[in-house]
């Protein structure tokens, strides 16, 4: 069982009607301190899937009284340890409750924290570009696994995903900031080393990244849905990240590196397998999101974010029909294309 501590500061009058509400909640422990005349805090600690729907009351209550606050904390460990209660029918007047999920505001900070673009996550990404470049050309699975490792890119996308759910404009846009720097800037490397690199078609690991097929369509979409489970888990989101990398980096370093040795045709493969990943990891990824019952707090922000996910998932599954059908179009050509091309 997770525990979260959730810390009130406000003026003393505020914290005891808080009190009051917070009881209601049946936290496993409450506490009060008076810091000065003017400022009192409560401590409650609770349960991560009540953590959501106690800071929304207290937020919707008392968000206009001077001084008002609200932190949360990870609780790693306490004792004793609270008792296990029993699964109860759920109560119509008892508000949701998000079992399997951390609350909103804590998804928002750690989201939106690993979607930052600045020199370290540029830094990061060239160098995964780099490292997977060379595994490619010398058909080394080891090597391109330890790009994936390095590789930042499941920050601005699950970014992305979480701005379509809550209709939150402003990181959309940092997050497509983000991700296009990050796309660009592996591709760009990848098209330098193409250049600078002789590369080998031998290698059977290149070759694999020109071809697009229905199971790269489903590795991409478990890789957006595992992505975002992670982050609203509150669990450690490296080796998911992993994965994302798998489905993204690899094929858009293939662009690179065919393009700059004059492959173009087999390029365009790579590109297709790009795309598909990319759409299939943003349209999974807001469907869990979803799932999870990630909403805005407000009816009307929630109105207004109800708009902006159908006509987000609608772009995206359309997007990915249309490259479904240039899939299976690139499949009847592209053996005869590769056999031209190697001969």
């Amino acid at each position: 069982m997770d525990y979260r501590m959730l810390e009130l500061m406000a003026p003393p009058e505020t914290i005891m009607e808080a009190r009051e509400i917070v009881k209601q909640e049946e936290p496993l422990g409450v506490w009060t301190d008076n810091l000065d005349d003017s400022c009192s805090i409560l401590r409650v600690l609770v349960n991560t899937d009540r953590t959501e729907s106690l800071s929304d009351q207290l937020t919707e209550k008392f968000s206009n009284v001077d001084g008002f606050r609200i932190m949360l904390f990870s609780v790693e460990a306490t004792l004793p340890q609270p008792e296990v209660e029993e699964e109860k029918e759920p109560d119509e007047e008892e508000p949701e409750r998000n079992i399997g999920r951390i609350s909103r505001e804590e998804l928002y900070a750690d989201v939106t924290s690993g979607s930052e673009l600045n020199w370290v996550y540029v830094g990061m990404v060239v160098l995964s570009t780099v490292v997977a470049g060379v595994g490619l050309i010398r058909d080394d699975v080891a090597v391109i696994i330890g790009a994936m490792v390095i590789a930042p890119l499941l920050g601005p996308n699950v970014s992305m995903a979480l701005a379509a759910t809550l209709g939150d404009l402003e990181l959309g846009w940092r997050s497509l900031k983000a991700n296009a720097a990050g796309l660009f800037a592996s591709l760009a490397v990848a098209l330098l080393m193409g250049l600078l690199i002789q590369v080998d078609l031998d290698s059977q690991q290149l070759i694999n990244k020109t071809n697009v097929g229905l199971g790269d369509i489903a590795i991409a979409l478990a890789a957006g849905s595992a992505g975002v489970l992670a982050f609203t888990r509150g669990v450690p989101a490296t080796i998911v990240g992993v994965m994302v990398a798998v489905a993204l980096l690899p094929p858009l370093v293939n662009v690179g590196l065919l393009l700059g040795s004059g492959y173009t045709g087999l390029a365009v493969g790579s590109i297709i397998l790009t795309l598909t990943n990319l759409i299939c990891i943003n349209l999974a990824g807001i469907l869990t999101f979803l799932f999870q019952g990630v909403r805005p707090r407000t009816w009307w922000e929630a109105k207004k974010a109800q708009k902006n996910v159908r006509i987000a998932i609608a772009v995206w599954f359309v997007l990915l029909m249309v490259l479904s059908i240039i899939i299976w179009y690139w499949n009847l050509v592209s053996d005869t294309l590769l056999g031209n091309v190697l001969n």
